[in-house]
């Protein structure tokens, strides 16, 4: 299986990451710390995806990088409550 076999999902996964954003953001607002992060995950890793699809290299790294720190954050939140 390859990235490209997934190609036609792109648009629908765009819309799904734009709709996890805003919910990210709302959480942050709330002081919703965890949910925050969990919602930004995936978002993350959709942008990962749609940046392999795409060659754009500065896409992918920020958010590998991003979706990284994020595991991070969902690790200690989990370990020190």
């Amino acid at each position: 299986m390859t990235l490209m076999m997934f190609a036609r999902f792109e648009q629908p996964l765009k819309w799904c990451a734009f709709v996890l954003g805003i919910v990210s953001t709302l959480c942050v607002v709330q002081g919703l710390q965890l949910a925050a992060m969990l919602t930004s995950l995936p978002f993350c890793l959709i942008w990962i995806y749609c940046g392999w699809l795409r060659s754009e290299p500065q896409l992918k790294y920020i958010n590998i990088l991003f979706a990284l720190l994020y595991v991070y954050g969902i690790g200690r939140y989990l370990l020190l409550g």
